[in-house]
């Protein structure tokens, strides 16, 4: 059985010498390597920001629009097209990809871990970097980014995953575990007393977020929900997630400037997350943090060139976080959410399970 490298650097067909994420042909075939896992896929959950993407250059619709059979024959086309000239479900646009859930075929004998074939897994490393084969699209629901399919693909020694829970049902935790560094990495930089600001608040990661951020800064701190509708932010007060609500247009950087000058007597957040998907937020971010605070960047459609130059053309002294997928525990942070809060729980099986 030939050898394989941990990082998975064996896959890569061009160009030579990077990492499979970054590479723009990876070797999806499925005969496994010595150190590797083959995973006979079921969902894929392409990242919200990749799948608005592929619907508007599918057919330039957004993904709740998408309804009709040949819109979906459009975006299945197109996703189907993706994998066939890269290997890997890697936006060619926006650079993300999602993750998935299967149960495991095949564990190479070098393989390190305590898998065992037939288990039900998570992969909580990108599709963007995964090798996948797309045998056939059996199901599309482009409202929650999901796409059954009959396919396979492989884990390397250093991808990480979850085994799926069994007090929950799979369409649940993958909805949850989708998003599962946002409300992670809510947890490690909120703090007591803090006042924290979440754009996107009514959405999938907004509201785990919320909830991670109101559990962290207590009494004497205060969690601002910016939501980007009505409708997400009555989603988000109807759950008691936050002080403070309203809705804006996240792209409207003085506005949103204003409306938190407003809420918090001119002083601004010491804490700023963005979990939307949609390009041209990052000022918004920016000019409502604090000087020496912090804004985490979850979402893929950030450009962290207009946010490094904007930040330096306003004069903001801001600590600007990547939007990292992974921290250490995030899965068991994330599902923990739903088990603690039944309002989340429930509107999660509700709309994504």
């Amino acid at each position: 059985m030939k050898k394989g490298n941990p990082y998975g650097t064996h896959r890569v067909i061009s160009p030579k010498g990077v990492l499979p994420q970054p590479a723009d042909v990876i070797d999806n075939d499925m005969e496994i390597y010595d150190n590797e896992v083959k995973i006979n896929v079921k969902t894929l959950n392409i990242d919200s920001a990749s799948f608005t993407s592929v619907c508007d250059h599918a057919c330039g619709k957004k993904p709740a629009d998408i309804t009709s059979d040949e819109d979906k024959k459009a975006v299945a086309d197109t996703m189907l097209g993706i994998v066939a000239k890269a290997g890997k479900h890697k936006n060619p646009w926006t650079g993300s990809g999602g993750m998935l859930i299967g149960t495991v075929e095949e564990i190479g004998p070098n393989w390190k871990g305590d898998l065992k074939v037939g288990d039900k897994i998570a992969t909580l490393v990108s599709l963007s970097l995964t090798p996948l084969v797309i045998d056939e699209i059996l199901e599309m629901r482009p409202a929650i980014d999901q796409v059954d399919i009959k396919g396979h693909a492989i884990l390397f020694q250093s991808g990480i995953y979850a085994k799926l829970p069994e007090d929950m049902e799979e369409g649940l935790a993958l909805s949850a575990l989708d998003v599962a560094g946002a409300p992670a990495q809510a947890a490690k930089l909120c703090q007591l007393g803090q006042t924290v600001l979440v754009i996107g608040g009514g959405g999938k990661s907004g509201l785990l977020c919320l909830y991670e951020a109101k559990k962290r800064v207590g009494v004497t701190g205060k969690v601002i929900c910016a939501a980007g509708s009505q409708k997400s932010e009555d989603r988000a007060r109807n759950l008691d997630l936050a002080d403070e609500y309203f809705h804006m247009d996240a792209t409207d950087a003085v506005g949103m400037y204003e409306k938190i000058m407003e809420l918090t007597d001119g002083q601004l957040c010491d804490v700023v997350i963005n979990c939307v998907n949609i390009e041209n937020t990052e000022m918004a971010s920016i000019l409502t943090c604090k000087d020496d605070g912090t804004v985490y960047f979850f979402s893929m459609a950030t450009s962290f060139t207009k946010a490094a130059l904007g930040a330096e053309g306003v004069g903001k002294d801001v600590n600007m976080i990547i939007g990292n997928g992974y921290t250490k525990g995030h899965a068991e942070v994330t599902l923990q959410v739903l088990r603690e809060h039944d309002g989340i729980r429930k509107l999660f099986q509700e709309m994504y399970a």
